[in-house]
């Protein structure tokens, strides 16, 4: 089954060569957290399962005997990480070393819900599985962006030929400490609330920045900047992580104008197959993307542990009245 092992912070993941898909999926993306999630009392519970054919870690956090995924606010999905090549054994391995906790796992994509979901089953756990959030994406399909941008709705289109002009664009591959101030600021004034973790996210920017995944864009009216969008690309998708813009400036549309700007580099030249606009279900993402998939929650529970009857017959009933469980 292989050995299992148990830390209290990420710092023991390093040099293992555990990685995922995606800029939620790496030692460092957890690192963050961890930096983080201390700074309110809480510590990681990192489960590992290695034997010579690799390893696998769950990044969770523990609150008694309850575990949850180590994750924030900003990521758009969570998955486990793992060596190349390791056994799908060690997962359930993991699973059956968990026995004695409730597990809730979110974010996660279809892949990752169906193997997990099947390591859990594996090892005796009743698994409740629920869509949790909705991701909207956009597939290239091997178009230009002429090609793209002729298939989006007439309104953005009209948009973009008539305010287009009014603001000037600029792109940046790198981590620019006065582009991010600018960014914070047209942030604070937008219509959003309040940034969750700015210094996480301006620790996160940097360090896809150091990785060369990076991708800022700034909208600038009369010199000043009036929209700014983060995203980063890497592996063939571009993540839309960030964007905001100052709502003196809405007669201009610079969102509108930056957006179009930055879909151009990733589709023209960066050539990326997948364009991923994260999690919620905001009506505008609809006008760039063209097309949603769910992401679903996971709860574990073990029937073993009698401290667990409680919380499992609570999830058994709402398994039978609810349209939206597959347990």
């Amino acid at each position: 089954m292989g050995e299992i092992a148990y830390h209290d912070t990420v710092n023991e993941l390093h040099g293992l060569g555990l990685c995922g898909k995606g800029p939620f999926a790496r030692v460092e993306w957890f690192g963050l957290l961890e930096q983080a999630q201390g700074l309110s009392g809480q510590r990681p519970f990192i489960a590992l399962a290695s034997d010579a054919s690799g390893a696998i870690a769950l990044p969770l956090i523990r609150r008694g005997k309850e575990l949850d995924i180590l994750s924030n606010w900003y990521a758009f999905t969570w998955a486990p990480l793992e060596t190349a090549g390791a056994s799908p054994a060690l997962l359930d391995a993991l699973a059956g070393a968990l026995r004695a906790y409730s597990i809730t796992l979110t974010k996660l994509d279809a892949a990752d819900t169906d193997r997990l979901e099947a390591a859990f089953r594996r090892a005796g756990f009743f698994v409740s599985r629920d869509i949790c959030d909705t991701n909207h994406f956009l597939a290239i399909n091997g178009r230009s962006f002429a090609e793209y941008l002729a298939s989006r709705p007439g309104p953005l289109r009209t948009t973009l030929k008539r305010k287009a002009k009014k603001v000037e664009v600029r792109l940046s591959r790198h981590f620019d400490a006065a582009d991010w101030a600018a960014y914070e600021a047209i942030y604070a004034a937008s219509w959003k609330p309040a940034e969750g973790d700015p210094a996480l996210l301006r620790a996160f920017a940097r360090q896809e920045s150091a990785r060369g995944h990076y991708l800022f864009g700034m909208a600038l009216a009369d010199g000043q900047p009036v929209a700014a969008q983060f995203w980063t690309v890497e592996d063939g998708t571009a993540y839309i992580h960030k964007l905001a813009h100052l709502p003196a400036a809405d007669a201009l549309s610079p969102g509108t104008t930056l957006t179009a700007a930055l879909m151009e580099q990733v589709i023209d030249r960066d050539r990326v197959a997948q364009v991923d606009f994260g999690t919620g279900n905001d009506s505008y993402k609809a006008d760039w993307m063209d097309a949603a998939r769910p992401r679903f929650a996971l709860t574990c529970i073990h029937p073993a542990a009698p401290r667990h009857w409680l919380q499992l017959g609570k999830a058994l009933i709402r398994h039978l009245v609810s349209p939206h469980s597959d347990g």
